[in-house]
């Protein structure tokens, strides 16, 4: 299925797409009693993080978003990364749409000459935990983490990537 995937930085036109995406697996998978409200960056995506060394993909079907992932930029040669989901119909590595959104997010702050990608995920995120870890990512602790990291108030575990 992947060859009918296509992740392509992001365009105000797929704003609808990407919340339809996010909330679902948010509220409903996962019962984090968070609002579109409480998610301001959702709603002005371009100015949130289309900046700096920042940016925000998606993972497209067509004109369907499936999927998406930002790079927050957070100075110092780090991103953060942010707004990882994929629907579910489209997860697995048989589908290979999270594997296509890290690796263009890890080309990209290649190319950008960043250093570290750090995260921020909840406990209950078991398959996130494992995938980010096949992807190079290892644990560390709240306390590790750059100041300038943006910890959301579900954040419980933490991550961080080298590159180059």
């Amino acid at each position: 299925m992947l060859h009918m995937i296509q992740i392509q930085p992001f365009l105000p036109e797929y704003t609808a797409g990407v919340i339809a995406v996010i909330l679902p697996i948010q509220q409903t998978e996962f019962g984090i009693p968070v609002t579109l409200e409480a998610q301001p960056d959702l709603l002005d995506i371009p100015n949130f993080y289309q900046h700096g060394c920042g940016n925000f993909w998606v993972a497209l079907e067509g004109e369907l978003v499936v999927g998406c992932i930002a790079a927050l930029d957070i100075g110092g040669h780090q991103v953060a990364l942010r707004k990882m989901f994929v629907a579910a119909p489209y997860r697995g590595a048989a589908h290979g749409v999270a594997q296509a959104l890290m690796q263009s997010l890890i080309d990209a702050c290649g190319r950008q000459g960043i250093r570290e990608v750090f995260l921020g995920t909840t406990e209950k995120f078991l398959a996130a935990h494992r995938f980010y870890e096949k992807n190079g990512f290892e644990a560390i602790s709240r306390e590790t983490l750059p100041a300038a990291f943006p910890v959301m108030a579900v954040d419980s575990r933490f991550y961080r990537r080298e590159l180059g």
